[in-house]
């Protein structure tokens, strides 16, 4: 027990010292306003460097990133389908598939899938 708090304590501190002294040397000295501002084509930028996103954009990607999962979770199911009991494999793919309609019956009733209103 001794042993593990003293590499543990050992280890935090040998990673607290190397994060303060790259912090301390990384630190830029010459901070030149030409250098902060967005490049665009050596001319002061015309408009604002960032832009705003659209968060129904972000909710729809997000929502099609999870559903892409649960595709990729379906497909191996079709193999599975000859390596188990017939019984067992129906009623997990009942629950995975209610599951993934319950949650799309969410986001549906949520407006979530609506790209404009």
């Amino acid at each position: 027990m001794l042993m593990t708090a003293t590499s543990t304590l050992l280890t935090l501190s040998i990673s607290m010292i190397i994060m303060m002294m790259a912090s301390t040397i990384s630190k830029k000295i010459n901070e030149d306003r030409e250098k902060a501002s967005p490049f665009e084509c050596g001319f002061d930028p015309s408009s604002s460097a960032r832009m705003p996103f659209s968060l129904r954009f972000f909710l729809i990607a997000v929502i099609f990133l999870i559903f892409d999962v649960e595709i990729a979770l379906i497909l191996p199911m079709t193999i599975i389908m000859m390596l188990s009991e017939m019984k067992t494999w129906t009623t997990i793919s009942i629950m995975f598939m209610f599951i993934l309609l319950m949650g799309l019956y969410h986001e549906w009733n949520q407006g979530s899938l609506e790209w404009a209103k």
